[in-house]
């Protein structure tokens, strides 16, 4: 028998109303059912929102100085329980132990940030004229919704909540059905500290989600997920009148230049597109190999036949490894997108359906396992050359010049990430002025910025103004409020005068 999960509403685990549907939670690893998370209705949802709202005047009306000591409280008892929430996220995602660990790291990496922020988010104060004197200062939306995917169940709802908390505003979370115990746990080891009603989490699928964004009480909200819902959810909330950033997927291009290095470029394209089983918004899909570089094609499929499954004692945990993907639908995404781009004639260089390693795992423990594929395409215009397949699959196109891969990655309908691999300063900042995508990597395949640099794509991977961390962030979730004012010169002489 496993545990029905419940929501947290006023730091109090709350079942859903009625008798719920459920869903099972499964182990990527194994398949097994961990938990069952429950169909929140819109009744949940509506008592959750109750709830950040009745919070919001008090939070919001602390300083910003009080609340990031609350914060750094939080962040305390969290990085206490860094190894707890790391084995959380590998049980219910199936990210390797060290990816998982990442996870949480960089989570808690934006909760410093928002620590900070009485020293980087205070207003300014200015004398404009003679006797008049102008100040702003940020303040509060009010009840901050976020919805979330399943890849990061740590980071990327960290990615709204320390900002938005430490702005002034209250929160209503939704994470997502097939990863929800790593957020529960955190909600638990916070309802100590943070104020009833402050943060609070409703579970369910896209009914929940959609009741958020209904919810007029919810002046502001966050999503990541596919560009395709991130669009849908952009459009509804912004006709709804509210503040509303949407990240959507991508199709991230790498270029390898002659002049690379071909070890470490050949090690990076494969950390990028098979790290974290390639489910990740800033992975590598496609590489563009200027000139004829048959030795750093041979290198990446060597390292990328390399990988083993993950949690192989016998292989040491210093053997290269990737984990299973998150679930049954996944895996055949991912088997499919292989099989039409062979069907289409593109030549498969390394057939991830038949890694020896990961097909014996999938059968002998049930998991979502599978191997890294690399596809050797003849023309930008393959199928698999601009659709998302999210998970361990490397799309490689020769060009002919640097122009021609420029051409390649500027025809891209997304825009989170793109990288060149090049000895050369000159080509690096090239390439870094030309090509379209929001974060650019030189010799870094995940080019993700660290705080206080702000994360966010353009065009299709991004719905909505502004980035979601960072300063941007800050932005986002507060107005500013300009004060003016003059005082009338007193006409009354004193000692003072």
């Amino acid at each position: 028998m496993v545990d029905l999960l419940s929501n947290f509403i006023n730091n109090k685990v709350v079942p859903a109303g009625g008798a719920p549907e459920t869903l099972a939670v499964t182990s990527p690893h194994t398949g097994e059912t961990i938990a069952q998370v429950p169909m929140s209705t819109a009744t949940d949802v509506d008592a959750a929102v109750a709830a950040a709202e009745a919070a919001f005047g008090e939070w919001s009306g602390m300083t910003l100085k009080a609340r990031a000591a609350v914060l750094l409280r939080l962040y305390n008892r969290l990085q206490a329980h860094a190894d707890e929430l790391a084995e959380l996220v590998e049980r219910e995602h199936g990210k390797t132990r060290t990816e998982a660990q990442g996870d949480v790291a960089k989570g808690l990496e934006t909760l410093e940030f928002a620590i900070a922020l009485p020293h980087t988010a205070a207003g300014h104060v200015e004398t404009v004229s003679r006797g008049v004197q102008c100040r702003d200062e940020r303040v509060a939306l009010g009840v901050v919704a976020a919805i979330v995917p399943f890849n990061f169940p740590f980071m990327v709802p960290f990615w709204t909540l320390p900002i938005a908390l430490g702005m002034g505003n209250t929160c209503v979370l939704k994470p997502s059905e097939k990863v929800p115990l790593t957020m529960s746990r955190v909600c638990a080891l916070a309802a100590d500290i943070l104020p009833p009603g402050v943060l609070n989490i409703v579970h369910g699928d896209r009914r929940a989600a959609a009741a958020l964004v209904e919810h007029s009480a919810v002046r502001a909200l966050t999503f990541v997920g596919t560009s395709a819902v991130a669009e849908q959810i952009h459009a509804r909330a912004a006709v709804l009148g509210k503040r509303v950033l949407a990240l959507g997927g991508a199709k991230n291009h790498l270029v390898a230049l002659p002049d690379c290095d071909v070890e470490m470029t050949a090690q990076d394209v494969v950390s990028s597109f098979t790290g974290c089983a390639g489910e990740r918004c800033m992975a590598a899909s496609v590489l563009l190999v200027v000139g004829d570089q048959p030795a750093l094609i041979d290198r990446i499929v060597a390292k990328a036949r390399a990988l083993r499954p993950s949690g192989d004692a016998a292989a040491g945990d210093t053997a290269p490894a990737m984990g299973p993907v998150i679930d049954t639908a996944a895996l055949q995404r991912i088997e499919d997108a292989v099989a039409g781009a062979e069907a289409a004639g593109v030549t498969v260089l390394l057939d991830g359906r038949q890694a020896a390693q990961f097909t014996a795992r999938r059968a002998d423990s049930g998991g979502f396992w599978i191997g890294p594929s690399v596809l050797h395409h003849q023309s930008a215009k393959d199928h698999a050359m601009h659709s998302e397949i999210f998970g361990p699959v490397l799309s490689v196109l020769h060009c002919a010049s640097p122009d021609d891969a420029l051409a390649v990655e500027n025809a891209n309908e997304y825009g989170n990430a793109a990288c060149v691999y090049t000895s050369s300063g000159a080509a690096a900042e090239y390439f870094s002025q030309r090509f379209q995508a929001a974060m650019i990597g030189v010799n870094i395949g995940v080019p993700v910025p660290r705080e206080p640099f702000s994360f966010g794509g353009i065009n299709r991977s991004r719905f909505g103004a502004g980035d979601i961390t960072g300063d941007a962030a800050v932005e986002f979730f507060s107005y500013r409020r300009k004060i003016t004012t003059k005082w009338a010169v007193s006409l009354e002489k004193s000692w003072m005068s």
